[in-house]
């Protein structure tokens, strides 16, 4: 965990940016409710996009990507595994889809600071014998921002939603990304120059390091987190090129994002140098406070079954609820306001779950005997305790003390809405507007800031853990409103080690 020089610092410059960023109900309604021509999205049986923003390439869900040497440097051998030993490599590729809507500044500036702390554990990483992998190690990056309709027309000059595309410019070049959208936008530079006084940038679409060198420029070290240790080049630029920017879509499609990251056909898959390598341990890392809505009809944008009632004019109305009524079922609500056994909705107006499952398991895993797993940082309770041995999984709190409820009136902690809303008048009925579902956690920094609140992520849940496997963990949850992410890079890096097992 963070020592106590580490942790004060983070808690006064996350305390800095708590005073000047909302909830996630503060995102500006406008951009949700405004209308546009609707475009609907076919069903599809490649992983390339329809109508809505194609990716590159035009490669089926089935096609393996390029094998070749990621890293001018050299590239990982297997350390003698053979073909058929699943889990047996010493290349990791660890994708980040960061949500970079308009409430997820404080949660960018927290992951960015534990990219040390990933960087360290991955190059002392140990397989599941205690053996030393010494890996060979490529990290993406890119944004939930997959476009929308309705979230078109808001889009800054210039800006175009990444759809699974890598960021390949420091967060000092995209420095406008981080004022948000609307009439009296916040402004938080600070997300990125916290961590990134000067753009280091990796010489491929990603990061690349392996015991032989890097793909990034060959810079001093230098203590970016405050920690008292000196961090690396690598860590340094991945803590440029991570923090994304809050003016993407409010309507955030991680699970079609990644799915678009790892197409075969994009020109990142492709040639000598893809991303996604043959062979490789497949890590990916989903990091957001709002429900999924990666869409397959864009009609529903104007569908009145899946809008919420709007309280100060009583139409309904677009917004981020139309995700929740969407993508989730469940019974209830009881008397007070709570539901049981919700779950992933198909009726053909989000893209399906078992588009995503069946490519990283049935195709993946189960066919390229590739290794996957995912770490999602998002809106449920803080983890309370973890196991204290690999892969540092949780044991209680989070996910396993979920609450699916409307939103409850009155001032935090009587009811849900947070002070600074409270006193400006919004209600109950205002969040259900805007969400569809109460919160799954409020976030709180050491000084009593409020870092926002976050919204039960039922899909992206789903996926995770239909990548565990009898006894195998493949999946860890763990909430955005943890002042601290660090547990959380443990877990992730603690079940890559796990599945990566020794030769013979």
């Amino acid at each position: 965990m963070t020592n106590d020089r580490q942790l004060a610092k983070w808690m006064t410059v996350l305390g800095a940016l708590a005073m000047g960023v909302g909830s996630c109900g503060d995102k500006d309604r406008t951009q949700e409710t405004a209308s546009d021509s609707m475009t609907t999205m076919t069903s599809l049986t490649t992983l390339t996009a329809g109508t809505e923003g194609t990716s590159e390439g035009d490669a089926s869900a089935s096609g393996e990507a390029d094998s070749g040497d990621k890293l001018d440097v050299g590239a990982g051998t297997g350390g003698g595994c053979g073909s058929v030993d699943l889990g047996c490599t010493d290349q990791i590729d660890l994708l980040f889809v960061i949500d970079n809507s308009g409430t997820m500044a404080e949660e960018q500036l927290n992951l960015a600071l534990n990219f040390p702390r990933l960087i360290e554990r991955l190059e002392t990483l140990e397989d599941s014998a205690g053996n030393m992998i010494s890996p060979d190690v490529q990290i993406m990056v890119t944004t939930t921002d997959f476009g929308n309709p309705l979230c078109t027309p808001f889009q800054p000059a210039g800006y175009e939603p990444a759809k699974g595309a890598p960021t390949t410019s420091g967060c000092n070049a995209r420095i406008d990304d981080f004022t948000g959208l609307g009439s009296n936008p916040d402004m938080v530079p600070e997300a990125c120059t916290t961590v990134c006084q000067s753009d280091i940038v990796p010489s491929d679409p990603f990061i690349g390091f392996s015991p032989t060198g890097a793909n990034v420029p060959d810079v001093p070290p230098k203590d970016i987190n405050g920690d008292g240790s000196q961090d690396s080049a690598v860590a340094q630029a991945l803590a440029c090129i991570g923090p994304q920017g809050i003016n993407g879509c409010g309507y955030e499609a991680p699970l079609e994002t990644m799915l678009q990251a790892l197409n075969p056909g994009a020109s990142w898959n492709k040639g000598s140098k893809p991303f996604l390598r043959q062979g490789a341990l497949l890590a990916i890392a989903i990091v957001t406070d709002e429900v999924e809505c990666s869409v397959k009809d864009y009609s529903i944008m104007e569908d009145e079954a899946y809008q919420e009632t709007n309280p100060n004019n009583g139409n309904k109305q677009a917004s981020s609820a139309i995700c929740w009524n969407a993508g989730v079922t469940c019974n209830g609500p009881d008397a007070s306001g709570v539901y049981s056994d919700c779950t992933s909705l198909d009726d053909g107006k989000l893209q399906p779950i078992d588009r995503y499952t069946q490519y990283l398991v049935n195709d993946l895993r189960e066919n390229q005997n590739k290794e996957v797993i995912m770490l999602g940082i998002l809106g449920v309770p803080l983890v309370t305790a973890y196991n204290e041995d690999p892969p540092y999984n949780p044991v209680a709190g989070g996910e396993l003390t979920l609450q699916y409820r409307d939103w409850v009136d009155g001032q935090y902690p009587a009811g849900d809405i947070l002070p600074e809303e409270f006193m400006s008048g919004t209600t109950a009925a205002d969040k259900q507007f805007d969400f569809g579902i109460g919160p799954g956690c409020t976030g709180q920094d050491l000084m009593g800031n409020f870092t926002g609140q976050a919204t039960p992520n039922t899909r992206v849940m789903e996926v995770c853990h239909a990548l565990d496997y009898g006894e195998n963990i493949r999946c860890c949850i763990t909430s955005i409103c943890d002042a601290d992410f660090s547990p959380a890079i443990d877990c992730l890096t603690g079940i890559i080690g796990q599945s990566i097992t020794p030769p013979g």
